[in-house]
């Protein structure tokens, strides 16, 4: 049995519901996203959560709802996964503490599931009622409907294949079960016995427990990766032209990345800016408003703005190259993961290390640029709360400012 994850995994994480408030008006979409801003940041339960959600979605119609889910992006490579998975013999399950069970019927049908659970919502003349319930909702909901599914096939919790995205699955990653984490936050990443991250496509593979091949990067990969690592070039260009000017050119490219964003799901082209995202961007994340980006012009940002120049210039510069050159190296040799992150491997994680030794000497001592690549590439590993393009610079600006 090979239990699914829906959002994150199948379809793009809080585009639902994100659609449906925006359609609804700015009041319901302003509640919406503060309900899911404090449940991402732990100051209120995923219950609490989506019971606010619902209730200002209050009066909405189904057909809404159906419409909305209609046009979200299946993630590429699913029903082919599911076919395969058919073809091995095996049960599938969708298990969905978000969406409602209506809508994971749908999808399960599209995908050939065998099992689809979601939330309970009140319905009165084919609207909303804002009122919600059901096992998924629930503290370990998600735990109680897998072992009512393996049950229901006779099968133990060690027959069972657990593939998710989120802390909010952590009840689902047993001992017993066999834990993938798909492009996975930082709990599950810890759990997790295997990590898939780019295409859906290797989910079987980890299914199957075979062992990691060898791949050359693909062009997505070089060509995110190359962005990376001009981040290389930053701290040159910011002695050329002064950090206020710099830092206004890097606020400046957010904003245009952002619009740029919302114009790509809306299905509308920005020039330039959209193809270079197309190219860079796994198919994964180019179903979802992808911030990766984001996550690293403002790691660069605070950096030069937090720490003086003498510091924040070679942290950068260790970040850029580092943490680039780790994930092609470890994308591209089939070694062996590192405990409490199997995303890492030995070989990226050493890559990495000389790279950004390498890159920290061209601007501080060797002993400094030593340390400073230690730093960072100890953060890279660490499955940590904030996304590492974050984390990196600015862990290692302190530590250099500190040494």
């Amino acid at each position: 049995m090979v239990v699914f994850d829906v959002e994150g995994v199948l379809i793009p994480k809080n585009r639902l519901f994100f659609d449906v408030g925006r359609s609804l008006g700015v009041v319901p979409l302003l509640k919406i996203l503060l309900y899911g801003f404090l449940y991402e940041v732990g100051a209120m339960r995923l219950t609490e959560a989506l019971e606010g959600c619902y209730k200002a979605t209050r009066g909405a119609k189904v057909e809404l709802f159906i419409q909305s889910y209609e046009v979200l992006p299946l993630i590429p490579n699913a029903k082919e996964i599911f076919a395969g998975l058919r073809a091995e013999n095996c049960k599938t399950a969708l298990i969905s503490s978000g969406m409602p069970t209506f809508l994971v019927e749908k999808l399960s049908k599209t995908l050939g599931a065998d099992y689809a659970f979601g939330v309970e919502v009140g319905i009165e003349n084919d609207v909303l009622t804002g009122k919600i319930w059901g096992d998924v909702i629930q503290n370990k909901g998600k735990a109680l409907v897998l072992d009512k599914i393996a049950k229901s096939e006779g099968l133990s919790l060690k027959d069972c294949v657990v593939v998710a995205d989120d802390r909010n699955n952590a009840s689902i990653f047993l001992k017993e079960v066999r834990k993938i984490g798909y492009n996975p936050d930082f709990v599950i990443r810890a759990k997790a016995d295997a990590i898939v991250t780019g295409r859906f496509s290797k989910i079987l593979p980890a299914v199957n427990r075979e062992a990691k091949s060898r791949n050359l990067p693909s062009k997505n990969d070089l060509v995110r990766e190359t962005i990376h690592g001009s981040g290389f070039f930053i701290p040159l260009i910011a002695l050329w032209l002064g950090l206020p000017i710099v830092a206004f050119i890097i606020v400046a490219m957010i904003t245009v990345y952002v619009a740029s964003e919302w114009a790509r799901l809306q299905g509308k082209n920005m020039p330039v800016i959209s193809t270079i995202t197309r190219h860079a961007a796994s198919p994964a994340e180019l179903c979802e408003f992808t911030l990766a980006p984001i996550y690293f012009a403002v790691g660069i940002l605070f950096t030069l703005l937090l720490f003086p120049a003498r510091a924040s210039h070679p942290a950068i510069a260790i970040f850029a190259l580092g943490d680039s050159t780790a994930s092609l190296i470890g994308s591209s040799l089939s070694g062996r993961p590192l405990p409490f992150n199997r995303a890492k491997t030995l070989e990226g994680s050493f890559g990495g290390f000389i790279f950004a030794f390498l890159a920290g000497s061209l601007f501080v001592s060797p002993w400094l640029a030593l340390a400073g690549a230690a730093v960072a590439m100890t953060v890279e590993y660490l499955p940590l709360p904030v996304n590492d393009n974050v984390l990196m610079p600015l862990f290692t600006g302190l530590a250099l400012t500190l040494l």
